[in-house]
């Protein structure tokens, strides 16, 4: 074929064999790999296998096996199997490894045994100069379909349909009894085939709604028994999985900390995060961006002994605002007082004290002052309005006036930590997590944000650079 690039024939021999090194480039993300599990310190971070047995067939390195994860997790080859194929065929993998091919079973050992090394492995890097993080959460699909996973309310309406259907069942079967031929009979043997079906599956659902019932949270998984059923933004999308908890630097979008748990909301989750980030920075104090999802008066109140400083805006779940009234926010606190100014420009005195769910209310109102005020159809439809205040709410007043002095919190939080989010999900694909149980999964997301953060490193520095960097 003229005008074309020639090819060499497959079973041209060459003179001197050429050298694996001279298909890996200067600037190859795999020189990066390369580099920075030689350079950690693997018995340090708790990799098993770093000192070889003295006896028994010699194993794989920790290192070797560590290599082959983060080059497949930043290259999107997240299966053992796939690993292995890899190290047969990939000439990256082969310089990499040294030509050494794992089966996939070692690679998948290796895996599982290692999670809290794998996890303190993506505690290496040190570019957070700046002392403001962004938290947020998202949920990660487990693998184990909405099928396999029973609730009380699931369990329940699962068991009514599969009533209405016998119901159903039966009644074709009287009007095909009805009926001669063969055409009934053999109807009325499939329908009896379908009832009995349909009979063992309510038994199944009946010994399922006893286990539900003894659970601690009164939910099973059969294939994850540690994923969770988790709501979702869009009405029914709900979906089996884990919730994901992670901490990124505003200055250079690293992911400075992770968390992966089976809790469906993340209003216990902020002091817990932010604790972890403020140690993986290395900061004494530390401001923290989150969204209202994270609101709750006891986690920003033990933020402050641990030196971090967050932001976040307050939910307007209020009533009397849906209903077009006053809300809370437009009563005035004066502290000097200990009194609230209502829209009408009256003060609401303390008048009792009282201990809900573990936490001391004061209770705040002015039966004189309702009875004569002229917009009070506007304010309340009771004989007076009452103010609730925690006593710990001139810190949650301390947060909405650091807020309100720093508008952009929230576009810098978005921007920040919601693309992360994005883009491990569009890595994971459709299927997101492929391991099963929390430790595992913990495992799995570990290699996911070492493999981000190591890919936006690189983006950062540029690979030579950021190996001299790592050597040094």
């Amino acid at each position: 074929m003229k005008r074309f690039v020639e090819s060499e024939d497959r079973r041209q021999g060459v003179l001197l064999p050429e050298y694996l090194e001279d298909y890996v480039a200067e600037d190859n993300p795999v020189r990066v790999i390369d580099v920075f599990v030689d350079e950690l310190d693997l018995g340090g971070l708790g990799f098993a296998g770093v000192v070889p047995e003295a006896t028994g067939r010699p194993g794989y390195h920790p290192g070797v096996l560590l290599k082959i994860y983060v080059y497949g997790y930043i290259n999107q080859i997240a299966s053992s199997r796939r690993l292995e194929r890899e190290a047969h065929r990939n000439v990256e993998m082969m310089w990499l490894t040294g030509r050494l091919a794992p089966d996939f079973k070692t690679i998948a050992d290796f895996r599982k045994d290692n999670g809290p090394a794998i996890g303190a492995s993506c505690r290496q890097f040190d570019l957070f100069a700046h002392a403001v993080a962004a938290i947020d959460g998202s949920k990660f699909k487990a693998v184990n379909t909405r099928d396999k996973n029973f609730t009380r309310a699931s369990i329940q309406r699962r068991m009514e349909q599969v009533e209405a259907s016998i119901e159903r069942y039966m009644s074709a079967l009287e009007t095909a009894d009805r009926h001669e031929g063969e055409l009934a009979q053999a109807r009325t043997v499939r329908l009896k085939d379908k009832i009995a079906a349909l009979k063992v599956q309510m038994a199944a659902f009946k010994a399922l709604e006893i286990e539900v019932h003894a659970a601690p949270d009164q939910q099973i998984s059969l294939t994850d028994p540690d994923a969770r059923a988790m709501a979702t933004n869009g009405k029914g999308t709900g979906a089996v999985g884990y919730n994901v908890q992670t901490a990124v630097d505003t200055a250079h979008h690293l992911i400075v900390a992770h968390e992966v748990t089976n809790i469906g909301h993340d209003r216990g989750q902020l002091s817990r995060m932010a604790g972890l980030a403020k140690a993986e920075m290395g900061v004494e104090a530390l401001d923290v961006l989150a969204d209202r999802g994270y609101f709750s008066g006891e986690e920003i109140l033990a933020c402050g002994p641990i030196g971090v400083t967050p932001y976040m805006p307050r939910p307007l779940t209020s009533g009397a605002k849906a209903d077009s009234r006053f809300g809370k926010q437009d009563f005035v606190y004066i502290p000097e007082d200990d009194v609230y100014r209502c829209p009408a420009g009256q003060r609401l005195p303390r008048h009792m004290t009282t201990v809900e769910k573990g936490l001391t209310l004061h209770r705040y109102w002015d039966l004189a002052s309702c009875r004569a005020c002229p917009i009070k159809g506007q304010c309340t439809t009771s004989k007076e309005r009452r103010i609730t205040r925690w006593e710990h709410e001139a810190v949650i007043d301390a947060m909405q006036d650091r807020l309100d002095r720093a508008p952009k919190s929230m576009r810098i939080r978005r921007a920040t930590v919601e693309h992360p989010f994005g883009t491990l999900k569009a890595w994971m694909g459709a299927t997101h997590f492929k391991t099963r149980t929390l430790k595992n999964v913990s495992t799995e997301m570990s290699l996911h944000v070492l493999a981000y953060n190591l890919k936006r490193v690189i983006a950062i520095l540029g690979v030579q650079p950021l190996m001299q960097a790592m050597r040094a």
